[in-house]
């Protein structure tokens, strides 16, 4: 059996009540609803040597009107279901809107593709506003199409060319919105965000970015003041942060898991940069992160930034990290300068078996606090560079107005010296980190 998906019985019966935090739901395996509706496919995706798509004839042929009164025809608590009709097996929309209680399920071997007509990508796919116990599910594909040409354009939305850069998903105040098997792939900008809910499950999900770097297309984003969200079972490679989980407020995001996952290419498991709002009661366990740029990520600075608190990462395996395997730094400048008039603070952060390896050019670790009242309060307790006596790249340190603790389980990390307003408690010490061997596995195409 497939480890990330078995290891719901160890995350039952093994794990600490302390781990089990924080999302305060009982959070179970989703039902996809029975089906109001049943739309078959009129279309037939086909490959051009890079991507699934469809013909240039079918790129007018827009089923966004029967979908959309499907789904408002659709009673609560039911599904409207995308499927196959013989080898006809694709929708091509503009955007939609889920109703109160409504689940969109794309059916395995069907395809629902984002229109590339640049007029109706001023708004994401599938909005999701003001409702409760909707979802996405299925065994299907969502794709945003984000490296293809616009339709009588000569860019795509990744080119930095201009043009609009849809999202595939956008919930607002959507409590219970639940993300089930749906593979999601190729979004413009953002592939899923939730801003301002009480109540989000990602269970069994992948996000497939194909483009390595693909400018700004997040996995999925939590924020504005979110609580009790579950991300675990799930699979997810993007082209910038695999989960960014955005504390921008108003209101602090709160009560959050992500466990039983696998990342890929991205910019890793990350907090920020907005941390205005605040962030706390995050539990990350049973996590691994393969190629991506950054491992373990929290990041603010000045103009965004405030209290990052009561977050725990708890085995987590890294490798290969292109830059920063532990990346947490208040001066993240990609949005603005870093110095301002809101600046941020990290405590109560605990890294708990964390095992890294491998690593880019210069593979850096930052401890980047702010200045000497907003520092970053980091315990270090069983962290392991496991190839510290001969990596092939040498790491690199930023260490700076941060109080570092060595916890009990002890790490090999030796920080350097000297550095400017630091506290150390205890020291490093020798181990026996637990192997990665099992916690690697490929993405599933």
């Amino acid at each position: 059996m497939n480890r990330l998906f078995s290891s719901v019985i160890v995350f039952a019966i093994a794990l600490s009540s302390t781990v089990l935090a924080q999302d305060t739901r009982n959070v179970t395996e989703p039902k996809i609803p029975s089906a109001c509706t049943k739309l078959d496919a009129n279309l037939t995706s086909v490959f051009d040597g890079k991507f699934n798509t469809l013909a240039p004839a079918d790129e007018s042929k827009l089923d966004t009107d029967r979908i959309q009164k499907a789904i408002d025809s659709c009673g609560k608590g039911k599904s409207v279901a995308l499927q196959a009709h013989g080898k006809l097996n694709a929708f091509l929309s503009g955007p939609l809107t889920l109703r109160d209680g409504v689940t969109l399920v794309v059916d395995k071997g069907v395809t629902l593709f984002q229109t590339l007509d640049p007029a109706l990508l001023v708004k994401p796919l599938i909005t999701v506003t003001d409702v409760s116990g909707a979802g996405v599910m299925g065994d299907g594909v969502i794709d945003g199409r984000g490296g293809e040409k616009y339709v009588g354009k000569t860019n795509s939305a990744w080119d930095h060319a201009g043009g609009p850069l849809a999202r595939l998903i956008v919930c607002d105040h959507a409590d219970n919105f639940t993300l089930y098997r749906i593979t999601l792939k190729n979004s413009p900008n953002f592939h899923v965000v939730y801003n301002g809910g009480d109540g989000f499950t990602v269970w069994g999900v992948k996000i497939d970015t194909q483009q390595l770097r693909a400018p700004n297309t997040d996995g999925i984003d939590p924020g504005k003041g979110s609580k009790n969200i579950t991300i675990t079972h799930s699979f997810i490679r993007a082209g910038d942060d695999n989960v960014a989980i955005k504390g921008g407020g108003p209101g602090e995001l709160t009560n959050m898991t992500v466990s039983h996952s696998h990342f890929y290419w991205g910019h890793g498991m990350s907090i920020g940069s907005e941390t205005n709002g605040g962030v706390s009661k995050l539990r990350v366990f049973d996590l691994s992160l393969d190629g991506a740029d950054s491992g373990i990520r929290i990041k603010s600075m000045g103009t965004r930034g405030g209290l990052v608190h009561d977050v725990v990462y708890s085995d987590i395996c890294i490798r290969n990290s292109v830059k920063r395997p532990i990346d947490i730094t208040m001066a993240y400048a990609s949005n603005g300068p870093v110095k301002g008039p809101s600046p941020p603070t990290f405590r109560d952060v605990t890294l708990r078996n964390v095992r890294v390896s491998g690593g880019g050019v210069n593979p850096t670790i930052l401890f980047d606090g702010y200045d000497h009242e907003h520092r970053a309060q980091i315990t270090l307790d069983g962290v392991w560079l496991t190839d510290a006596a001969n990596p092939a790249k040498p790491y690199t340190y930023k260490f700076d107005y941060a109080d570092i603790t060595y916890g009990p389980g002890g790490s090999n990390i030796v920080l350097p010296s000297p550095a400017t307003d630091v506290t150390i408690t205890g020291k490093p010490s020798e181990g026996k980190p637990e192997s990665c061997d099992k916690m690697f596995v490929p993405f599933p195409e």
